[in-house]
């Protein structure tokens, strides 16, 4: 990664409409623009920008532009509004990301077509110091994103509860947490949603606040054929995420859970009385079920495990998996299962999926329903097997999540081919993987931060 850090100045006695700086008496406080620059994205790389008000009063908008070599081209872009002139490229702040209080941080990227770097870059008008970037690689590691506070995730929120249709922490705040699935655990081409260092790095440099641990149930190799081993990475994984203070999801991987209602009552039930006495655990009893009657099929299966965990955990939330792969929200809100802390699993791959699917949960949230967006890819819904990305769409899925504060982790966990696979070849399972960032990763890791 090359990482180029842009400061400017910018008045902030008032901005005038047009987004430019205002005259002022005094000398302006400074600002901040990072660039970081990932190339590994295709023929081109991923541009990652750190808007920063490092003034003592807030500014109501931003704007940062830059010139690209007239061989380079950005294609897509998120979290700005971004217009071009030729090969000047200028980006402004959207509706909910310009009001910077002091000391705060915002991000907006973009995917360049080519191999230039951004150069004659100003924000809010003014020139930035420092003249264009290296030409070589520092020799030092690139800045990473701090979280917003000290302490974990779990030690800033604590028990999470579910408050009307958000979630909520000890202290009653909404929260919206942001991370990743594990790959079928069963079928992981390393360990590496079980390995404690990858899970500290990823809460460190992506500011990763929860894990989903999906354990397989029905294929060759999963629970049901090998209940020891597939127990043992959950409970590996359960026990990181305490020890490195983030939240846990344990995912029963199936799409006909209902034949194996037993196996998952049990299942479940021991967890529950082991672990529930943890702020860290969120339970998912039933991933993606198929087309089948939300009625008379999953809705008794929910029943039955949510009944097992409530024996032994009172409190912690359960996620409920809804109809048609987790997309029919709308027709659980007609009949919810009773109990509380209870929220609805909603899925998305933003090529496949766009506002008809939003209009569904926009449908469940009226309704009352809370939901958890446990699934999702910036790729078709096989998980990219074509390798494409459709950034636009899904920057409109995250903007949505962020308006219902609806947390989400992403798939998955893996090296591969597949566009949801986070990891390129080579990627070490420990963590550290600044420079193996494979698929739609860099825009997750972007919007985790």
């Amino acid at each position: 990664m090359r990482t180029l850090r842009l400061v400017t100045t910018l008045a902030v006695a008032g901005l005038l409409a047009g987004g430019a700086a205002a005259v002022a008496a005094t000398p302006a406080s400074a600002a901040t623009a990072v660039f970081s620059v990932t190339n590994n994205w295709g023929n081109g790389y991923q541009g990652q920008v750190t808007v920063t008000n490092d003034t003592s009063a807030p500014i109501s908008s931003w704007r940062v532009e830059f010139d690209l070599p007239s061989s380079s081209t950005i294609t897509q872009s998120w979290n700005a509004q971004q217009t071009t002139s030729g090969s000047h490229y200028t980006f402004a702040n959207v509706s909910w990301n310009g009001n910077l209080a002091a000391g705060a941080s915002t991000s907006f990227g973009f995917l360049v077509n080519g191999t230039g770097t951004p150069v004659n870059c100003t924000v809010n008008g003014a020139g930035c110091a420092g003249g264009p970037p290296p030409t070589t690689p520092p020799t030092t590691p690139p800045p990473t994103t701090p979280p917003p506070t000290t302490g974990t995730p779990v030690e800033r929120h604590g028990q999470l509860r579910v408050c009307g249709t958000t979630m909520c922490d000890k202290s009653g705040a909404r929260v919206q947490l942001r991370g990743i699935s594990s790959m079928w655990l069963n079928w992981e081409t390393a360990p590496y949603a079980e390995n404690l260092s990858a899970l500290r790095w990823m809460r460190d440099n992506w500011n990763l606040q929860v894990i989903r641990a999906a354990m397989g149930v029905e294929p060759a190799g999963a629970y049901l054929s090998d209940p020891a081993k597939a127990r043992a990475q959950v409970e590996t994984i359960i026990n990181n995420a305490v020890t490195a203070g983030v939240y846990v999801i344990v995912d029963w991987h199936a799409h006909e859970a209902q034949n194996n209602q037993s196996q998952a009552v049990a299942f479940f039930g021991d967890l529950a009385r082991r672990y529930g006495n943890l702020p860290n655990v969120i339970w998912e009893p039933y991933n993606e079920p198929l087309q089948v009657s939300w009625t008379t099929v999953i809705k008794p299966y929910h029943q039955a495990v949510v009944s097992a965990i409530r024996a032994a955990d009172p409190d912690n939330i359960i996620v409920l998996g809804t109809p048609t792969w987790s997309q029919d929200v709308d027709v659980a809100a007609a009949s919810p299962v009773a109990g509380t802390n209870l929220m609805y699993t909603l899925h998305f791959y933003s090529c496949t999926h766009g506002s008809s699917l939003r209009a569904k949960g926009d449908a469940a949230i009226r309704a009352g329903l809370a939901l958890f967006v446990t699934e999702w890819g910036a790729s078709n819904a096989d998980g990219g097997l074509d390798g494409r990305a459709c950034l636009p769409e899904a920057q409109s899925w995250i903007d949505w999540m962020k308006a219902n504060g609806i947390s989400w982790t992403a798939w998955k966990l893996d090296v591969g081919t597949d566009t949801t696979n986070l990891l390129s070849p080579g990627a070490p399972v420990t963590g550290g993987w600044t420079n193996y960032l494979h698929g739609h990763a860099p825009f997750v890791v972007a919007n985790m931060r």
